[in-house]
């Protein structure tokens, strides 16, 4: 229960119609993607950047614990609000201020869809370049949060490279413009980049001044079956060494097909693994693009190499990837899906150590994701109480694997609740120390998402 004194203010400040105490509503923005739930108190609706102002102003003069969140579809609970705090939606700051083509940016508001944004761009010629699965439903300030990225980061970066400013609110209720509006910049630290990947932890962002990039001619679709899982991870080793950048390089393991065809039939090849490649640019140079990436693709363990003539053949391509998730879905509906990176030169190992934890473990993992950047989404599927048990087993020695490979927790899903058990181990005590510091310069009193990101 908020002290009503609270509830007072926070109205006025906001108004009546930017703020719900009612419990159904409450239990609707209790949760995220990741199936963890939690009630908050109130949940508020700020309209624009004063709103969020007042917001955090309110709750820090109360010590209100408060979360931001977009659309829900983040896989760690970084959006799950502590049990009796506030929610805050950004749904109504949808607003795309500006788009300038003269200087390949846009400026927008958290709540914009990252699927209208890009439908949006379109029509002038440009695109955004993080491109995460959920695009149709999540936000521009949700993929901020995280740093999403999807299959377009191994050629154009994820948010960090394609955000050139922000404006925040900071948990001391102090807000701040950072970054430039140029594509270069060398004055002062980068706050930017820090509060890229923070999950509202340190700051509430309000508005975006986003890098553009200019829509590609032509794309050239291809689709190379393997023998198995290590003959396609050093045919991505191979690929990421020659001189064309793909805009996408993807990778499904033998489990991962093979569920696909249950959902899509004969249209999903039968092969140990799959790689989609994807190379884009001017007409005239696509050839020679495909044939670099072509040369690269083959080599032992090679099955078959198909290039799309069409876009019609290019969706037939891409059948397998699309026709993963549902099937995964049928198959357990308490999967597990983390989404560890590795070096490039070391995803051949990754996947063999995934291979074994899945025999010692005696659990059904899927392995698919963005080979290009060595970020993989590993999914474990169990299916029963017992096979629930072994997988927190498995996914500890996941991460231990991970780490050993010189690799990371987390692409692109964040770490959230989820893995914040595991920040010790991937980050030293200097480091982490120094985090905590910074989070008490921007939010003193650990107002903003509290219980994530850091142990």
């Amino acid at each position: 229960m908020l002290p009503a004194p609270f509830l007072h203010r926070l109205e006025q400040a906001l108004g009546k119609d930017k703020l719900s105490t009612d419990p159904a509503t409450c239990l609707v923005y209790g949760y995220d993607h990741s199936r963890r739930q939690s009630l908050p108190a109130a949940v508020a609706f700020p309209a624009s950047h004063e709103d969020t102002l007042a917001l955090v102003r309110v709750c820090r003069e109360f010590r209100i614990p408060l979360t931001a969140r977009g659309r829900a579809t983040n896989t760690t609970g970084a959006a799950v609000p502590p049990e009796g705090g506030v929610a805050a939606s950004f749904e109504r700051m949808q607003r795309i201020a500006a788009i300038d083509p003269d200087n390949r940016l846009a400026v927008v508001e958290p709540g914009v869809l990252n699927g209208d944004l890009q439908q949006t761009l379109r029509e002038h010629g440009f695109f955004w370049a993080p491109d995460p699965s959920s695009s149709p439903f999540c936000t521009v300030g949700g993929n901020l949060a995280c740093n999403a990225a999807g299959p377009r980061a191994v050629k154009y970066g994820s948010c960090r490279e394609n955000t050139l400013g922000l404006h925040a609110v900071a948990g001391t209720g102090e807000d701040f413009r950072c970054g430039v509006r140029t594509t270069k910049g060398a004055t002062g630290y980068d706050l930017t980049r820090l509060l890229i990947g923070s999950e509202g932890t340190l700051a509430l962002i309000t508005e975006a001044t986003l890098k553009l990039t200019p829509s590609p001619s032509a794309v050239r679709t291809l689709r190379a079956t393997y023998r198995d899982v290590g003959t396609a991870a050093r045919a991505v080793a191979r690929i990421m060494a020659q001189p064309v950048t793909p805009c996408a390089l993807e990778f499904m393991d033998r489990t991962a097909l093979d569920l696909a065809r249950r959902q899509a039939g004969d249209v999903v090849p039968e092969a140990g693994a799959m790689l989609m490649i994807e190379v884009d640019g001017e007409p005239g140079a696509l050839a020679d693009a495909a044939d670099a990436v072509s040369r690269a693709a083959r080599g032992e363990g090679l099955l078959a190499l198909h290039t799309a003539s069409d876009r019609d053949q290019a969706r037939a391509l891409w059948a397998a990837r699309k026709a993963l998730s549902p099937a995964q879905r049928s198959l357990s509906p308490h999967k597990i899906n983390e989404d560890v990176v590795v070096p490039v030169s070391r995803l051949p190992e990754l996947v063999a150590d995934i291979e074994r934890l899945a025999r010692v473990h005696d659990l059904p993992i899927v392995s698919f994701g963005h080979a290009g950047n060595g970020n993989l989404h590993v999914n474990l599927l169990p299916r029963d109480e017992t096979e629930r048990e072994r997988a927190t087993a498995c996914l500890d020695a996941l991460f231990e694997r991970v780490i050993a490979l010189q690799g990371t927790l987390s692409g692109e899903h964040g770490i959230g609740l989820a893995k914040r058990a595991f920040m010790s181990r991937a980050l030293e005590p200097a480091t982490l120390s120094l985090m905590h510091g910074i989070k008490q310069c921007f939010d003193p009193d650990g107002i903003l998402n509290p219980g994530k990101l850091l142990p």
